[in-house]
C-alpha cells in the first residue's frame, strides 16, 4: 500500500518582496492527517507561508505543491481562517448566515441555500458546539464564540486541510481550552489536515504532531519530538527557553530566566 500524499511539499523555496528576502531554502514536507504549528519569532514570515500555500504569493523560486497539486488549484478544499475574521463580512451578519456563506457565498455569488446545504450548516454549527447562538450577530458573539464560528464557515465546504492564522489569539485561557479541543476533535472526526500559526505553543502541544519553524531565514519541518528542544526554541525565539515535563505527564515550555 503506497503512502499517503504529503499535505505540503516544499522543494528549494523563496519568497521576495521587493529587493527583500523574506525566506528562503525551504525544503520540507508536512505529512496529511496530523496539526501541524507554524512557529517563529515577528517578522520571520509565517502568514507569508500561508499566503503561499494558498497561492495567493508566488515564491520567487523552487516549487510548492498543496495536497499534491499547484498552490491555488485546490483551494476549494482547503478551509482558511484569517486574523481577521469578521471584518469582511461585517459584525452584523448573524453567525448561521457566515457559515452559509461557505457554501453558498464565495464561488457563485450570494445565493439561497438549498435544503441539503441547509442541513449541512446545521450539522457543522452542531459539529463546533456554536446552535446555541447560531442566530446572532457576530457583533454579539464571544471571542470564543466567534471562532467556533469560523471554523463551522470554513468547515462547512468539507475541506481537505483548514488553514489557521492565530486563533487562539486574545482568547482566555478557558476558551483557549476549549478551541483547541475543538480542533483535535475535527481533526479526528473529519480527517482534516490542520495548520496553525501559534505565537504561543503551550496551548497547542498536547495535539501537535509536528511544526513548521521559521530559523535564521528557513523554513523547516519537524515531528514535535524534534522542535520541543531547548537549544532549537531558545534559538528560534532569541531567548533562553525551558522544557518542562511534569509528574502527570504534561509538557510546557517556559522562558528560563
Amino acid at each position: 500500500m503506497s503512502a499517503p500524499e504529503p499535505a505540503l511539499t516544499f522543494r528549494d523555496v523563496s519568497v521576495i518582496r521587493g529587493r527583500r528576502t523574506i525566506w528562503s531554502q525551504a525544503d520540507f514536507e508536512v505529512p496529511a492527517g496530523g496539526v501541524v504549528a507554524v512557529i517563529g519569532p515577528n517578522g520571520a514570515g509565517k502568514t507569508t507561508l500561508l499566503h503561499v500555500v494558498l497561492g495567493l504569493l508566488t515564491p520567487a523560486s523552487g516549487r510548492v505543491e498543496v495536497l499534491g497539486r499547484k498552490p491555488g488549484a485546490l483551494n476549494n478544499e482547503i478551509g482558511y481562517v484569517p486574523q481577521d475574521y469578521g471584518s469582511q463580512l461585517g459584525e452584523a451578519i448573524r453567525a448561521r448566515d457566515a457559515v452559509t456563506l461557505g457554501l453558498c457565498g464565495h464561488r457563485w455569488g450570494l445565493r439561497r441555500p438549498t435544503s441539503a446545504e441547509r442541513e449541512r450548516v446545521e450539522r457543522v454549527l452542531a459539529a463546533v458546539d456554536a446552535t446555541s447562538f447560531a442566530d446572532k450577530r457576530l457583533s454579539q458573539l464571544s471571542g470564543g464564540q466567534r471562532q467556533r464560528v469560523a471554523l463551522a464557515e470554513a468547515l462547512v465546504s468539507r475541506p481537505r486541510m483548514l488553514i489557521l492564522d492565530e486563533p487562539l489569539a486574545a482568547l482566555d485561557l478557558r476558551n483557549q481550552r476549549e478551541i483547541v479541543s475543538l480542533m483535535q476533535r475535527i481533526n479526528s472526526e473529519f480527517g482534516v489536515t490542520i495548520l496553525v500559526v501559534a505565537h504561543d505553543l503551550n496551548p497547542l502541544l498536547p495535539i501537535l504532531t509536528g511544526a513548521v519553524y521559521l530559523l535564521d531565514g528557513h523554513p523547516h519541518f519537524d515531528t514535535l519530538d524534534g522542535v520541543v528542544d531547548e537549544e532549537l526554541l531558545s534559538h528560534l525565539y532569541g531567548t533562553p527557553v525551558e522544557v518542562v515535563h511534569t509528574p502527570q505527564g504534561d509538557l510546557y515550555v517556559r522562558r528560563s530566566w
